[in-house]
């Protein structure tokens, strides 16, 4: 891939080592500021836990906090916080990840604690209890017992997917959670959260032989054990449009939910499909946004994504191009896809102007600029990208590319692409009737 000409690309320097436990570590080196992040990324999520564990990843992120045969419950947290840092963790799709930002000379301390976590945590079964009331807990506030909290992600990978492993929800079913063992607990474990399925990530004020040498002292005798492997999760090419609807007892106003399976990550047509996104729903410029808020009014605003857990680059294929509104009761559903479709179907037919082009690579790259400097978390957002693509394309330092990708789309790329994937018949329409409507 030639790299971008663009001034304003990412050009992030890389270090990449496998250490002998099949540790994958990824280096970058950046001394603007005296502050590091230090991440590991699990190759496990939502949709590649084993069926009849439903929400055993999101569970197991939660008890990877409750303490080690090294650090009591919580000593973690509270060493970072005693040494000027923050740190969190999260399940996605594909990965669990757990990261610290710390000062630049709390690294070796920050590496040492994400060792210890790796070579296992101690859990009882009072902690297995609390903690899986906590996930529960965590369902009933952010899902259950909230306007919209299912819609449109869990709501409608449950219906377009036909593979268990992305239709599933990844959250957790109860009976699922309630039937977690230790025994489980310890077999995911094992599983999961070795080396040879970890990449380790470290951004910021370092030097990369040092840092390099520190990951080895900590983590290269954690002993070896092979990755899982690599779980089904294709999905077949949808023939003919689907239609749901569900009532949301909690919601005041009817939504809707549009979405389209996306090309393959990495391939040409999933760059083409990011412009598109740019050129149909990023910003008060976009065409959706003119046709539906400007020009019709039938709603106030318009949402999309091609990843309800994150964006683009930080999620394998298959992913949804989604667009989400929320809209009065004298705007029926099918007014509102027949003026998608309006928008939608000149870009089948004939080529995106080179201005309107230029302007979709700018927003995806302004986008990505702004996804690689997080500002909640210092370093956190290139962490992440590098931990994508480490796990997902086998080089971290393709970030460097993603530009020269953007500028590769052509006119004609552009329509082929959307010829192929914003068609009809590869739509999935989901209907939310308001059930608390005065």
């Amino acid at each position: 891939m030639t790299a971008s000409t663009s001034p304003f690309a990412l050009q992030v320097p890389v270090v990449r080592e496998r250490l002998a436990n099949g540790l994958r570590v990824v280096l970058s080196p950046d001394r603007s500021a005296p502050v590091v992040c230090v991440a590991v990324y699990y190759h496990v999520g939502m949709r590649l836990e084993p069926q009849g564990r439903t929400g055993f990843a999101h569970l197991f992120e939660h008890l990877m906090f409750q303490g080690s045969p090294s650090m009591e419950k919580m000593e973690l947290v509270r060493l970072v916080q005693q040494n000027g840092g923050t740190l969190n963790g999260s399940t996605r799709y594909d990965y669990t990840n757990y990261f610290e930002v710390m000062p630049s000379n709390a690294l070796e301390l920050a590496l040492w604690m994400e060792a210890d976590r790796m070579r296992g945590p101690v859990i009882t079964t009072a902690e297995l209890d609390n903690q899986r009331d906590v996930v529960k807990n965590e369902i009933r506030v952010n899902v259950l017992n909230r306007p919209y909290g299912s819609f449109p992600w869990i709501d409608m990978q449950e219906r377009v997917y036909s593979n268990w492993h992305n239709s599933h929800n990844g959250y957790g079913d109860m009976e699922d959670l309630d039937a977690a063992s230790l025994e489980d607990v310890q077999a995911f474990f094992d599983t999961y959260y070795s080396p040879a399925n970890a990449v380790l990530i470290v951004v910021g004020d370092l030097e990369p032989e040092h840092a390099l040498g520190l990951a080895r002292k900590y983590f290269e005798d954690i002993p070896a054990a092979p990755a899982p492997p690599p779980a089904d999760i294709g999905e077949p090419r949808q023939e003919e449009e689907r239609r749901f609807s569900r009532t949301d007892p909690l919601a005041s106003r009817p939504a809707l939910a549009v979405s389209y399976h996306l090309p393959e990550r990495g391939t040409p047509e999933f760059y083409a499909m990011g412009l598109l996104h740019q050129l149909l729903a990023a910003g008060d410029d976009s065409l959706l946004h003119q046709e539906l808020v400007q020009h019709r009014g039938y709603v106030g605003e318009v949402d999309a994504s091609l990843n309800f857990l994150g964006h683009m680059h930080n999620a394998q294929t298959p992913l949804l191009w989604t667009t989400v509104v929320v809209h009065d009761d004298d705007v029926t559903a099918d007014q509102i896809v027949d003026a998608m479709e309006g928008v939608i179907a000149p870009l089948r037919e004939t080529p995106v102007d080179a201005e309107s082009l230029e302007r979709a690579r700018t927003k995806a790259r302004a986008s990505l600029l702004r996804t690689a400097s997080d500002s909640n978390y210092p370093r956190f957002g290139l962490t992440d990208l590098l931990g994508a693509f480490e796990l997902f394309e086998g080089d971290a330092s393709r970030v460097n590319d993603i530009d020269a990708r953007f500028a590769a789309v052509t006119p004609e790329l552009v329509m082929a692409t959307a010829r192929e994937y914003l068609r009809p018949t590869n739509r999935n329409v989901l209907m939310l009737e308001a059930g608390a409507a005065s």
